[in-house]
């Protein structure tokens, strides 16, 4: 089946949605400090909110995208989030800012699970691989062009206009979410409980979350410790703001590399290929980290090969983890991220406890990331019984 562009473009700005409404703002920090009078830490305390709003909001959406429908769904989750949006471009005070940010990003998880939902229902596995091997790589995008516009609307129209533009976003997905065709959920569908059993018990599907949740991980580990590792070594600002350049092109060309690789000889040999490459350069990175290096490029370097990895690896295994849901991708794409969401502020929260040594822990929590990232992938692979997707084990069942 040919996916048409507009398609994937309105998939696309599904799957970046969370990542825009996370970033856009931050450049405007100061002024909103001002325009509350209040300090650092009420304004940076709403971007914890808002992430942890995003890692209890997925499984419930999928939970009730499966049970009344994705298109449904996902229109009240963009409803949730453009009232939310609107009311932060007027909010008064630090408590509004903080409850709205909260609101929004419950409803922004609606987008953030069941655009991939949409996905693994329309299509068949090979046409959804090649859709999450298009759209992944320009989630990357996301974090360096969000701030850009986000600055350039707080210098020219004040910060309030950032939440007005996502305001419209949100608006013009909602409408386009409207003419979206209803999908066909089961008139009977199988028991919560027994769904999520059913999905926690199936390797496969465990295993690929592992693997998706591990190479999440190590990037989140890097990017929590290089600011701090960076300044150490006497770089300026402005040289660890470039730092993060190579590594989003790396991302880039490791998904659509990734995509053409996967097409020519498959995607088996090219997550094999990629997730050797990964342990390499964790390797590489844990020898640099403990070896008291003055320069960032024996940690830069091999980082970029792990963000080839990555963009490669990522449509690969979130492809095969939701494949083996195909009766409730939903439910299974919002666990799926919140247990990514769970891991990598896990590795982010223990590099920024040790900061003072951020070079060394750096090194070592990538370097466990790479062990259970294996982990992972021995778990999909066998027994291979398991491997059988969701609705044919529960069809054996009956």
């Amino acid at each position: 089946m040919k996916v048409s562009p507009l398609t994937l473009l309105y998939l696309a700005l599904l799957s970046m949605l969370g990542f825009i409404a996370t970033d856009m703002y931050l450049p405007a920090f100061k002024a909103m400090e001002q325009s509350f009078a209040t300090g650092p830490e009420a304004i940076a305390l709403s971007l914890s909110i808002f992430l942890a709003g995003l890692a209890m909001g997925q499984i419930v959406w999928g939970i009730l995208s499966d049970r009344f429908g994705h298109a449904r769904m996902l229109f009240a989750g963009l409803v949730i989030f453009t009232i939310a949006s609107l009311g932060l471009a007027f909010s008064q005070s630090v408590w509004q800012l903080l409850a709205l940010r909260f609101v929004q990003a419950i409803g922004v998880c609606a987008p953030t699970v069941i655009w991939q939902a949409m996905v693994i229902d329309r299509y068949e596995s090979k046409v959804s691989q090649q859709i999450f091997a298009t759209i992944m790589p320009l989630v990357a995008l996301s974090p360096a062009l969000a701030p850009q516009l986000g600055v350039q609307l707080a210098n020219h129209f004040g910060w309030p206009s950032i939440f007005m533009a996502l305001t419209v976003i949100g608006v013009l997905l909602a409408l386009a979410t409207l003419k979206q065709p209803h999908s066909a959920r089961q008139s009977n569908p199988e028991p919560l409980a027994r769904a999520m059993k059913n999905l926690v018990s199936n390797r496969a599907y465990l295993g690929n979350v592992m693997i998706f949740a591990s190479a999440s991980a190590a990037f989140f580990a890097y990017l929590t410790g290089m600011p701090e590792i960076m300044a150490k070594m006497g770089y300026s600002p402005d040289d660890i703001a470039s730092s993060f350049i190579p590594q989003t092109i790396a991302f880039i060309v490791g998904g659509y590399g990734g995509k053409w690789a996967v097409q020519r000889f498959g995607e088996g040999i090219v997550l094999r290929l990629m997730l050797s490459l990964f342990s390499l350069s964790a390797l590489t990175i844990l020898a640099a980290s403990q070896s008291g290096i003055s320069q960032i490029w024996p940690l830069l370097s091999p980082f970029c090969l792990i963000a080839v990895a990555n963009g490669a690896v990522y449509p690969i295994v979130v492809n095969r983890a939701l494949s083996q849901a195909k009766e409730s991708p939903a439910m299974a794409a919002g666990l799926q991220n919140s247990l990514q969401i769970c891991l990598c502020s896990l590795a982010s929260a223990i590099v920024a406890r040790f900061a003072s040594q951020a070079l060394s822990v750096t090194g070592i929590v990538i370097a466990v990331c790479f062990v259970t990232l294996w982990c992972g992938y021995f778990l999909a692979k066998r027994p291979a019984q398991n491997a059988a997707p969701l609705n044919q084990v529960a069809s054996d069942k009956l």
